[in-house]
């Protein structure tokens, strides 16, 4: 049995958050998938938090992540705040991207999870142009409805008999994670929840400029594009985030400020 590994974190709220640089963490993520172990790396912006925040299950989920990337901007500059200070986004289509790139060269197969046929049809297409070195191992969507017992053990038995390195998921948050975490030790690679970024790379929806990105709004830019799917969550989730953040920052002010009075700086 393999070590875990500890990384460097910093907390956003209640929940650790791996504090490496980008290419730290895909190199840390290719290292793992070179020996085909198997963990369990989840791409963080605040709707994932505040579900672990509401959800106590769900917050076991993310506390036993061997990493967890901060994909939103909000999660970077709380970590900068909390004294990372150098620390860039790792978001989740930046992590595919790299991953698909760097594989090519390190006889690395991948095994992509979730979303639907066309959808995967179409990133295989799209794949097998900018990538044509790349080893796909296979593409399995999944029904919306649970996997029977047989189904899933089918599915586990395809994964590993693919000799995939990597499983790259797509079922949405917090589904993708709670699925992740039900099959780590079973599946032998390391298991990335992507979310949305297989319709996004397939074309069905656009990735909001760079520009956009780096100010902290591409949430914007997603809800001008799926309003009615993301209004209600972002009514619920963006508030609340804001309150908590700065709880937690006003209170590692008094506790430097009480620390610097009785060390007398």
């Amino acid at each position: 049995m393999v070590a875990r590994v500890l990384l460097p974190t910093k907390k956003v709220l209640d929940f650790s958050i791996t504090a490496l640089r980008f290419d730290d963490q895909v190199q840390t993520i290719l290292k793992w998938a070179n020996r085909r172990e198997s963990k369990a790396v989840y791409v963080a912006n605040v709707h994932m938090l505040i579900e672990a925040h509401w959800n106590p299950e769900f917050a076991t989920v993310l506390r036993n992540a061997d990493i967890v990337t901060p994909d939103g901007m909000p999660l970077v500059w709380m970590m900068r705040k909390m004294g990372a200070l150098y620390q860039d986004r790792v978001a989740g289509m930046d992590i595919f991207l790299a991953l698909c790139q760097r594989t090519q060269t390190q006889n690395l197969s991948i095994f992509f999870v979730g979303s639907q046929t066309e959808i995967l049809s179409r990133m295989q297409k799209r794949l097998e142009q900018e990538f044509p070195q790349m080893k796909i191992a296979a593409m399995e969507p999944l029904p919306f409805r649970p996997l029977t017992e047989t189904e899933d053990e089918a599915l586990v038995q395809k994964i590993n008999s693919s000799g995939a390195s990597a499983v790259l998921v797509s079922l949405g948050c917090p589904k993708q994670e709670n699925w992740i975490a039900q099959h780590k030790g079973k599946i032998q690679a390391v298991m990335i929840g992507l979310g949305g970024v297989f319709p996004v790379y397939a074309g069905i929806h656009k990735r909001a400029p760079r520009i956009v990105r780096d100010l902290g709004l591409e949430w914007l830019y997603r809800w001008i594009q799926e309003p009615r799917r993301l209004c209600g969550r972002y009514a619920k989730t963006i508030p609340l985030f804001i309150w908590l953040a700065t709880k937690q920052l006003l209170s590692s002010s008094r506790i430097a400020a009480v620390f610097l009075h009785e060390t007398g700086d």
